[in-house]
Formats: C-alpha cells, structure tokens, sequence
C-alpha cells in the first residue's frame, strides 16, 4: 500500500463537514505530540518564538484571536519549512489586573498587618462591604482565581488551534519564572544597573502602589485655572496655577531667567511661608502670567524644577491620597489644620474658599480642558509623593546606554519596518529610570532584606541577599542567610523588603523564562536568542524594550531578531476594540458558531501592523473557503486522484495550471518569509477559486474517462490538491488535516511545505497564460447562457471563437476541453477578425 491509496484505508465522507473538527483533530494532534518540540535538534534547526503570554485576568476577545493566529501561522509555515518550531505559552497572572478581578470576585481585600489563617475561605457570595485578609490569604486566592482563569484561555486557544507545545507551558508567578525574575534583579543590582532610592514617584492612590514612566496615559479632564495673590517685596506677584491646593506644598516660584524678580522671595498667600523665585528655561513667559508656582509635587515639571534648583520639600499627600495630618516644614499649624484628612478634591474647594475670602483668588477660575496623567489601568489621576522604590537603569539618565540601547532597536528586524519609530522615540524621550517596584501583593517579591540598627531603623545602603541557590524567597515568610525568624522586625535583627515587582519586571524576561534560564540550561542553548517576538504595537514601550533592556545587560545581545507588531480590532464605527469602552467581542461563540478555520481566515486577513475591522460577513467568506476546499477535495479525489500523485502530466492544460500554482507557491513563500501572511493567503485564494471554477470544470468530463487524457488531468488535480491543501495549513488547519487524513500519512502539519520544483517535476514546460485564456472563454459562455436565463447545462450547438490567429492557435490547444465545459456541439475558429478574444454562441 502506498500514502496515497486512499480508498484502502478509509474511504472518503458522503458530505464533508466542518463540523466537529476542531474535538476530533484538537484531540488527535494532542495524542499524537503533532507540535511537541524535539528537543533533539540544535538552534540552527530550531525556530524559536516568544509567546505572548495572555494576562490572566477575564476573558479573552477577538484582539487576542486576531494577534495570535497571525503567529500560529508563522509556527505553522516555519514547522513544514522543516523547522524545530520552541512554541510554548505563557501565563501573565500577577499583578494589579489579578489583584482587582480577585477583590471583585471574592469580596476580599489584603491587610498585611493580618495573620495567616490556613482555614479560612472566601464566601460563598461576595460580602458588602469587602472583608480584609491576610496577605498570604489574598495571595492564595489570587492563585486559585488564576488556575481557573487559565483552564478557560488553554480551552480556547486549543479549540481555535493554536499549535502550541502545552507542555512547555509556564506562569509569570510560577516558582521557575519567580527564580529567573529575582535572579536576573540581583545580577542587576551586583552589576550596578539596579539601585533603590527615595524620590519623587507617579503615584496610583487608588491602587496605591508607584507606576513606571511606561505606565501613563493622558486624558483630557475639566480643570479651571486659578489666579492666585503672593505678597512681593514691591507689591503683588500674581501667579496662575490649576492646583491651587496645592499652596501649603509651594516652595518657590519660577520665571523666564531675565525675569525681574529672579533673585527676590516672595510669600505665600494664606500660607504666609516666604519662598524665593528663581529663573528657569523651562519657564515660559507667554504662558499664564510668566511666573510659575512650584510645589512638591504637583506634576512632572514641578519634579524638574525641584531637582535642578535643588530646592526642598514640602510634602502633603500621602499615599492614600489625602492630606497628611502633620504639617509640613515651615507651614503654621493653624493655618494647616482645617486640610488634614481632606482628599485632593475637598482641599481645593477649602482652598479656593479661604482665597476668595482673604481677596487673594482673583477673579473667578477660568474653566480649561487639559490633559491629566492616570495610570493606564487607574481611575483617579496620578499624584506624585515621595517614597524609597527600586529602578532599572534604561537610558533615561545615561546618554551612552541610550545609544546602546536605541542600537539594539536599529538591528532588530521590524515587521512593519516603521514600528521602529515607536521605539526610537520612546528611548530618545525617557527622563528617568525604569521603576519596578510596586506597593501590592500578588507579584514576584523584591528578593532582598534590610538591616536593622539598634534603633530599628533599616540600612537602605547595604540590603541583604539571598543565595542564588535559595531562589525562589518570599522575604516576608523567608530569613535572610545567618537571621532566623526571632530577629525579624527587633532593633539589631533584619527587615523584609514589603514591594513586589513589576509585572514588566518578569514579562521582560520572558524569553529566559521559557527557554529555561537557570534551570534548563540545555533547553536554553537550544533556543535563545529567540527567531520571533510577536506582539502589539501598543508594548513596544513597555515589554518590548524592557525585553531589550534585560537582554543588553544579562547577555550584550538581542533576545530574539525579529519583531512582528499586530494593529488593532475595531468596531463597525472603526473605534478600537478594548474592554475599557466595553466594546469587545468575545470569540467563543463565533468560534461554536462558523467554525475555527472561519475565524482565522478574518484574522489572516489583517496584515501586521495594521487595524482590522471586526466584520462577521469576513467570518461567512472564511468558512465558505473552508467549506469549498473540503468539498473540492472530496470531488477531485472522488475522481481517482489520489491514486495519480506524483504521475506525469502531459495535457496542455493541465501543464498550465500547474505552472500557475508554482508561481503561487513562490509568492505564497516570499510573502510568509516576509511575515505577509495577508499576501500568502489572498494569493493563494485567489487560485483555489480559479482552480474550482475554471480548471476543475474545465477537465471534469477528461478526469472522469481512463486513457493517457484523463489519467494526465488526475495527476494535475492530484498534484495541484496536494500543493494546495498544504498551502492552505497555516490558515486553515482543521479543515487541511481533514482532507490530508482521506489520502495521505501523517500530519499535513509536519508535511513539508509545497515547492516549485515538485510541480515542474511533473508538469514541466507550462504555460500558466494558457490557464487565463482557457477561463476567459468558459466565462464567456457561462455568460452568454446567464443572459439568455438558460442553465449552465445548456447545450450550445454552435460557438465561434474570434481572435489574433496566435491567440486561436493557443486556444485550439484547450479546445476539447473548453466545448466539454461549456457544452458546445460545435466550435468554430475565426482568426483575426477581433483585436481580443470573443466566443459568440448559437442557441
């Protein structure tokens, strides 16, 4: 028995179905390890990819869908190219996104001063209002929630076909990428390139914890400028602010350098705290009065103007984001009292009252419309309060790394080249260093401990590390190396570090963490530096170049050579799709609905890089091709062509189709080497539609009779099958695997992939032009009977073909064929007396 005597083995369906593929074959790929990796191989021989792994924190949507399929297609082609394909999966499950959904569905919320209670559990429903746990509590819900979170995406993403390795499945809060996070922080802090200090921070008082620079999006709110009275030397200085509670916080005012009053000080309204006035360049004289207040800290200017003039500070929000109850430096105590407690919202209302009393609000605020910092998952506009935190070094200080890093980013191949923009911009525009460490609970903690003196206040300046081998450590349960937990938190003893980092912080070590940094060192060789990051455009700041980052420092290189930046979803009104303006649709449905290889096929039609309109009529086309390939398919095979694969082809036309779908093959495999699935897919579609009707109603009748003749027209459809099902696999994989399973061994996704020369092996010296005429005059009877409302049945007792005698003359070659098709009793050739061809039919 040869792999293609299809009818020995299995026999083809009565009526093909898309239905139940994606259980059958979903199964069956799984059973069988289809896309387990080798770990045989070496890295030349390997292609390896940098999953994205999904934040675990509600459901997946279409943007997921749409991004993700778009790199299943590249580990598909790769994977027949002859490839090892590394396609593991990742789970983000740390981080405020877990924290928030984990306090909404359990009613619960993290006190760390609690004890740990090992036999409580949540409520059946959630309590109102929230009930506080302990950390460990919180944490260990926050795990739960994940799991089942994860059960849900793996079920998705396998049903839509994901070819993923799920045994190299890891978490970004798993005790293998803890080990890499806490590792690779403290190689950075031995290296100098992480460093803790108490500065200025964005500050989320919702969340309460510090963002990273990364993390900030404007948004355009209502405000009111408030002109406001100090008390000059010579009389009254006038100075525009919208943020006037912030007064009892000023420390000095600022003006162009050539001001005359540079030099001079100046005193507080209300407040009565004299502050001095200063020139800087980052004054401007047209804006507002000229003179500006600076206070500690109302926005990120105001961070500048303090650092370079080096002034003081005078701090009155906390971390909750009310106002401290002691005063600061320098503010009377009366005048202070009424804003203690008071959030920033009732403060400035106290404020502006108490101005407009003493005559020092002048005038009524000026309404403005202007744009305010949140955190991008916040609620509430950033505050900037002063806190010790810990920082990456990026660029942002030090113009040489910045070089070396925006290098990085010029040797990185980028898919669409312009994406690079993004991220040379954001590099060249960075003011500070990266901060990575986060005020919350469920993330990886900060691997250190700090000393106690024998006043029980911590050294910050020489922290306490564990060993490597230790790693993972909480240090909130952990002792450091020589302590035990009697000297925990007592003068002369040791204290933990409370942060966790960043999300970013581990996600940016992604590729190490799959590959198995540290614990795999194997694997590792086999696989790192990566081949692919794929992602969005929207990351390129944060993930993307903190990926960058960590590799310039652990390995001085890339961590993988190529970029693939996805667009995004929009909705019918081109609005982009995002659960924030709850506006998203989820796949499930569609996928139960149209079918898997209905939904990539819409994917696949977007290009990277580009937005893609979310359009269920694409979903219908999507399954209509699948649909039609299986039931071509069934036909052509139905004919006997499994049983001609591989035989020589020697009609005319049938050399000509085939030359054509070489031509197809070679585009489709530029255009996927080029990361241009889009390409790869409308070429390849566009043939198959020609191939269905045109070639294969073309040499029905020829395929169906035995002889030289039919024997040549069912080794094109057996060869012309074959190029095509394999063709189709990265897009559509249910349906290929169905098809390939009636006539072929094995998988057609370790098939290899279609290549000019298998097609001129058999059908060499074709006219691929000869395709295009011999369609051109079928069309031209379909017509003429559509016209006259008759069947394509019809006879057509006599056609004349009219045309360049060169033209007939080729034409001639198909003859046979064409009046088999169109039905034509007889056909008449008439040269030269049209300028193109023209087939006139008697009825």
């Amino acid at each position: 028995m040869t792999d293609t005597a299809m009818t020995a083995r299995a026999g083809l369906p009565e009526r093909p179905s898309l239905d139940g593929l994606e259980d059958k074959w979903a199964r069956r790929w799984q059973e069988e390890g289809t896309y387990a990796f080798d770990r045989s191989k070496e890295r030349a021989d390997v292609y390896a990819i940098d999953t994205p792994p999904p934040t675990v924190s509600g459901e997946l949507h279409m943007g997921h869908v749409f991004s993700y399929t778009h790199t299943d297609v590249v580990a598909r082609f790769q994977r027949m190219r002859g490839k090892t394909v590394f396609y593991p999966m990742g789970w983000d499950d740390n981080g405020l996104p877990t924290e928030r959904r984990v306090q909404n569905v359990y009613g619960v919320y993290c006190d760390p001063s609690l004890p740990y209670d090992p036999q409580w559990q949540p409520p059946a429903t959630p309590p109102k209002p929230a009930v506080a746990v302990s950390r460990r509590n919180f944490v260990e819900l926050c795990g739960r929630l994940t799991v089942e979170d994860e059960k849900a995406f793996e079920a998705l993403w396998r049903r839509l076909g994901l070819s993923v390795d799920w045994a190299m499945t890891y978490t970004t809060i798993g005790p293998k990428a803890q080990a890499v996070s806490q590792r690779a922080f403290l190689d950075n802090l031995a290296r100098g390139e992480a460093y803790s200090s108490e500065a200025p921070t964005l500050w989320d008082v919702g969340f309460r914890t510090a963002v990273a620079q990364a993390e900030i999006e404007d948004r355009e709110r209502s405000g009111a400028f408030h002109r406001l009275r100090f008390h000059g030397p010579d009389g009254p200085v006038e100075v525009d602010t919208t943020r006037p509670e912030l007064l009892p916080a000023c420390v000095a005012l600022v003006c162009p350098p050539d001001h005359p009053l540079v030099g001079t000080t100046v005193r507080t309204p209300f407040f009565d705290v004299e502050v001095p006035v200063y020139g800087h360049a980052l004054a401007e004289k047209d804006k507002g009065t000229g003179v500006a207040m600076v206070c500690t800290f109302g926005d990120l200017t105001d961070v500048i103007w303090w650092r370079d003039l080096n002034l003081p500070t005078r701090v009155v929000l906390g971390r909750d984001g009310r106002y401290l109850p002691d005063r600061p430096d320098g503010v009377a105590e009366a005048a202070y009292a009424p804003f203690a407690g008071l959030t920033v919202n009732a403060a400035r209302r106290e404020i502006v009252r108490i101005l407009g009393e003493t005559g020092d609000l002048l005038g009524e605020p000026r309404p403005v419309t202007h744009p305010v910092k949140f955190y991008e998952r916040g609620d509430s506009p950033l505050e900037i309060v002063t806190s010790r935190q810990w920082f990456i070094r990026n660029g942002g200080r030090d113009q040489d790394l910045r070089e070396v890093l925006l290098a990085r980013g010029r040797e990185l191949r980028w898919t669409p080249e312009h994406m690079r923009h993004r991220y040379e911009h954001w590099v060249g525009g960075l003011t500070g260093d990266w901060l990575i460490s986060r005020q919350r609970f469920f993330g990886v903690p900060i691997p250190v401990w700090y000393r106690l003196d024998d006043a029980g206040e911590p050294d910050y300046s020489q922290p306490l590390i564990p060993d490597v081998s230790a790693l993972p450590v909480d240090p909130s349960s952990d002792c450091p190396p020589g302590f035990d937990e009697s000297r925990r938190g007592v003068p002369g003893g040791f204290q933990a570090d409370p942060d966790v980092m960043d999300t970013w912080a581990t996600s940016s070590l992604t590729p190490q963490i799959a590959a198995g940094q540290g614990s795999d060192e194997d694997l590792f060789r086999r696989v790192y530096p990566m081949d692919l990051r794929p992602q969005g455009q929207e990351i390129i700041r944060t993930w993307l170049f903190y990926s960058v980052v960590r590799a310039q420092f652990a390995h001085g290189t890339l961590p993988w050579t190529t970029t693939v930046q996805s667009g995004w979803i929009l909705d019918p009104d081109r609005k982009k799709m995002s659960k924030s303006k709850g506006n998203v649709v989820t796949p499930l449905d569609l996928l139960e609905q149209h079918g898997s290889d209905a939904v990539r096929y819409w994917a696949a039609n977007g290009r990277p890089g580009a937005d893609l309109a979310f359009d269920p009529a694409q979903i219908k086309v999507g399954r209509r091709l699948a649909t039609k390939l299986l039931n071509a398919s069934r036909f052509a095979l139905g004919l006997g062509a499994a049983d001609a694969l591989r035989q020589p082809v020697t009609a005319d036309l049938d050399r000509a189709v085939l030359a054509r779908l070489a031509t197809v093959v070679d585009q489709a495999t530029t255009a996927l080497d080029a990361y241009d699935h889009t390409t790869a897919l409308t070429t390849t579609e566009a043939f198959f539609w020609t191939f269905c009707d045109d070639y294969i109603e073309l040499v029905k009748d020829r395929a169906y009779a035995s002889g030289p003749a039919g024997d040549s027209a069912r080794a094109a459809l057996a060869a012309g099958l074959s190029v095509l099902v394999r063709l189709f696999a990265p897009f559509l994989p249910y349906a290929t695997e169905e098809i390939w399973s009636w006539w072929r061994y094995g998988s057609v996704h370790r098939a290899t992939w279609p290549t000019r020369y298998e097609l001129l092996r058999v059908a060499p010296d074709g006219d691929a032009g000869l395709l295009d005429l011999a369609g051109d005059a079928l069309r031209q009877v379909r017509r003429a009977k559509s016209d006259r409302k008759l069947s394509m049945k019809a006879e057509v007792p006599l056609a004349e073909a009219l045309g360049p005698a060169a033209l007939l003359d080729r034409l001639a070659l198909v003859e046979p064929d064409l009046r088999a098709a169109g039905r034509i009793g007889k056909l008449d050739m008439l040269p030269d007396r049209t300028p193109e061809l023209v087939i006139a039919c008697a009825f």
